[in-house]
Order: structure tokens, then C-alpha cells, then sequence
């Protein structure tokens, strides 16, 4: 299992390095994503052997406990062939109990690796999960620089560009509306006011020609 994960090590070292050997790809993002489902798919395979070395180390233990059983019962039938002074059974007893306990030794050493290794991969598995969880901020970190290095192109290609003569013909065009309007509007009050004159001067008249007539008779 430890040669396993190092081949893993190995070879997320060697995709990374080949990820930014590739400057020539037109998507780093898109190829930054499919690295990442790489690697939660290697993670998951990985959780899944982890799983599978947890189950081996639960049956090494359950082998023990039942070569303990064993164990036990073969010493006290040793006491009792022992007692009987029946040597065929004392042999077959006694070569019994050394055989349970030779696997008794052997398991409980197996068990003590196995559970190093268990926690040692354990401990690389969570380390997986925290690389990936570090690589899908970089990605969202890297989105936002995409996205910021997009809008200010696009925004430099509006106020840059060579069609910048077409804003300003809209722009002269809505000024000489803007002045025309505003000249009618003059127009208008001078035409308002000189008529508003020609109104109180048609009054004053009016009221004047009664007064004269009287003055003639």
C-alpha cells in the first residue's frame, strides 16, 4: 500500500509538472479543471483502497481473536493429555499450541503494521483532500483574474479602439440637436414676449380712444 501511494505521489507530481509545461494551451482554466477531476477521481479511488486496508485490518483482528480461542483451548486439553499421561495426545496438544501460538505472535505483528500503515495512509488521504480543496480555491482565484483580465480588455477595446470617431459623430450629432432645440426654445420666448407686447399695446390704445374723441366735440 505505501508503494502504491508513492506511485500516486509520483504521479500527481509528474501531471502537475506537465499541466505547466503546456503554455500553449488557449484554456489554462479548462485544463486546470480537468486536472482537478482528475485528482478527485484519484482521491476517490484512493478512499476506496483506504476503506479496503481498514476492512483487512478488522479481519486480521478477528483471525486473533479467534486464534486466542484456540489458543486457550488447545493449552488446557495439553493439561488435561498431560494429566492423562496419554503421550500421543500430549504431542498432538503440544504441537497444536505452538502452532496457534506461532500465528498469535504472527497476527498481532501484522496487526501492528497494518495499523501504522492504516493511519500513515489515513493521514496522506486527508492530506489529498486538503490539496485538492487548495487547488479549487486557486481555481476560483485564477476565474477571477480571467474574468477581471476579459472585462478590461473588453472595456479597452470600447474607449481604445479606431471606431472611437463613431462615438464622437453621436456625440456631435446629439449636440447640434441639443443646440437646435435650444435655439427654437429662444425663438419661441422672443416670439411670446413680442406678443405679449403687441397685446398691452393694442390695450393701452383702446383705452386711449375714447379720451381723444371727447376732446375733439
Amino acid at each position: 500500500m505505501t508503494n502504491l501511494f508513492t506511485r500516486f505521489k509520483y504521479q500527481l507530481q509528474a501531471d502537475l509538472h506537465d499541466f505547466f509545461d503546456k503554455k500553449e494551451s488557449k484554456n489554462p482554466i479548462a485544463l486546470l479543471n480537468q486536472y482537478i477531476r482528475q485528482a478527485e477521481q484519484q482521491t476517490e479511488q484512493t478512499g476506496k483502497l483506504l476503506a479496503r486496508q481498514g476492512q483487512l485490518k478488522k479481519e486480521l483482528e478477528a483471525q486473533l481473536k479467534e486464534t486466542e480461542t484456540m489458543l486457550a483451548k488447545r493449552e488446557q486439553q495439553l493439561q488435561l493429555a498431560t494429566i492423562s499421561g496419554e503421550e500421543d495426545l500430549i504431542i498432538f496438544a503440544q504441537a497444536e499450541v505452538e502452532a496457534y501460538t506461532a500465528r498469535k505472535m504472527g497476527l498481532l505483528s501484522s496487526i501492528d503494521v497494518c495499523t501504522a500503515e492504516y493511519f500513515e495512509l489515513e493521514r496522506k488521504f486527508e492530506t489529498m483532500k486538503h490539496k485538492i480543496k487548495d487547488m479549487k480555491v486557486r481555481q476560483l482565484q485564477l476565474m477571477g483574474k480571467e474574468n477581471v483580465v476579459r472585462a478590461h480588455h473588453q472595456m479597452d477595446k470600447v474607449l481604445h479602439n479606431q471606431d472611437t470617431s463613431n462615438f464622437e459623430e453621436l456625440s456631435s450629432y446629439f449636440d447640434n440637436i441639443a443646440t437646435k432645440i435650444d435655439h427654437k426654445y429662444e425663438v419661441t420666448t422672443f416670439e411670446s414676449r413680442l406678443a405679449k407686447l403687441e397685446k398691452e399695446q393694442k390695450l393701452i390704445t383702446t383705452n386711449e380712444e375714447p379720451q381723444n374723441h371727447a376732446i375733439v366735440e
